[in-house]
């Protein structure tokens, strides 16, 4: 959410914002809410206005009382009582008015890096750099579902009979080696300086638009019937929620955090779920890393945060490459994202597996979390977010990448003591 004093001083600079986003039809929004906060400071001046008169006439009753002057003190009480009815009509139009400008300001994209190229949607995201040798094997490598039955490591079917599409059972050496990635994570950001979180896996409404716009929640997120609870779609949500209408000593910043949680996404819109694959499920796991600092130190957390995540797959021999996101593909709420994507040998191409982002103040203001500053000035943090390790989709990436010839599968050293010190897994049929 942008701070209104930026809208009211220079809405072109809003509205050009939005355009670059591609979202021509939020820009009455701009005009609406200087239209909304115009009447919402009117009201706010003739309240402080009437109630300097009433304090004034309230003296007037008293002297005029002593005096014995007891006619024109009752027609003071009669003009003051009407001034009290007057304020109390205006804070009800005030409460409406701040209500309204809520509302659209929640709905108005955050203020783009200049850094971010332009572009309507996630086909002109721009690649930045590479990072390891794509390679393509002399044999053929099977879709990755085959390759997880051939370990007796997945059972979709059964899946499907208890819970629909878009789950799984993960099984034997695949459900182990998935649980490895995912400790190995955990380890491998403990030992970048990261504290490490288990958090709520459940988030009340009022954190949910805290974080995040409508059209993500209405796309992700899961809702408890009957209760002001939502079924988390990644521990960014709680591990920021964590700060909500809190002041923050500006000498315990940054918060370096890294958190581990089950994830629940809706999954819906153009991509679906896929019957036979991982890529895209209703339920997966996640290791994530969230930072909270001061505004001059956002971008910087921002370079450290996606070089983690490369760092991290590298060290699994899987190689990967980074890509920008264009101001059509940011969520509403971002300056500036880029995503992460591991080789796929069978695809011949790149897939996503990660996403860092840097969303400003936008969602510390949305959540009223302050940082009480040296010289005693109040401001909002920078938050920031980014994917060290979503599984099972990894599990694609890692055993497409280090599938062998004759059907096993390498594991990678830097992973072997969280699977016992196995060296390879060999397949059941």
């Amino acid at each position: 959410m942008l701070d209104i004093k930026l809208i009211r001083e220079n809405p072109e600079l809003v509205k050009e914002n939005i355009k670059k986003k591609f979202q021509d039809q939020k820009l009455v929004l701009v005009d609406e809410v200087i239209d909304l906060d115009k009447k919402n400071r009117a009201a706010i001046t003739e309240v402080e206005g009437l109630r300097a008169e009433r304090t004034k006439i309230s003296k007037q009753i008293g002297v005029l009382m002593g005096q014995g002057k007891k006619e024109e003190a009752e027609a003071a009480k009669t003009q003051s009582s009407a001034i009290g009815e007057r304020i109390a009509l205006l804070e009800k139009e005030q409460e409406a008015f701040q209500a309204e400008i809520r509302q659209r300001m929640l709905v108005i994209p955050n203020i783009i890096d200049q850094s971010v190229p332009i572009g309507k949607d996630d086909s002109e995201n721009v690649e930045l750099m590479r990072f390891g040798e794509p390679i393509v094997p002399n044999f053929e490598i099977p879709y990755h579902t085959e390759i997880m039955e051939s370990f007796n490591g997945i059972d979709l079917d059964s899946a499907r009979r208890v819970s629909g599409n878009g789950f799984y059972y993960l099984v034997g050496d695949i459900a182990r080696l998935h649980s490895s990635i995912l400790s190995y994570a955990r380890d491998f950001m403990i030992n970048r300086g990261f504290t490490y979180y288990v958090p709520p896996f459940m988030i009340r409404g009022q954190v949910v638009e805290g974080v995040m716009s409508f059209a993500e929640m209405d796309a992700m997120m899961y809702k408890i019937e009957g209760e002001d609870l939502f079924l988390i779609g990644t521990s960014e949500h709680s591990m920021i929620g964590k700060f909500i209408d809190q002041i923050i000593p500006e000498e315990n910043l940054p918060y370096t955090l890294t958190s581990y949680s089950p994830c629940f996404r809706k999954e819906k819109g153009a991509h679906g779920i896929e019957e036979r694959g991982v890529y895209r499920i209703h339920q997966f796991e996640k290791q994530e890393m969230i930072v909270l600092c001061k505004p001059e130190d956002s971008m910087m957390w921002y370079d450290k945060l996606w070089k983690n995540t490369v760092d991290f797959f590298r060290s699994m021999d899987i190689p990967v490459r980074t890509l920008e996101c264009c101001s059509g593909d940011l969520a509403d709420l971002k300056v500036k994202s880029v995503d992460v994507e591991a080789w796929s040998p069978r695809q011949k191409k790149y897939f996503e597996v990660g996403s860092c982002s840097t969303l400003g103040d936008a969602q510390a203001r949305r959540l009223k979390i302050r940082v009480n500053g040296k010289n005693g000035k109040k401001y909002f943090a920078h938050t920031l977010n980014n994917t060290v390790v979503a599984t099972p989709r990894m599990l694609i990436a890692f055993l497409e990448n280090n599938l062998q010839s004759d059907g096993t599968v390498r594991i990678p050293e830097a992973l072997r003591p969280y699977m016992g010190g196995q060296e390879v897994l060999k397949p059941k049929k």
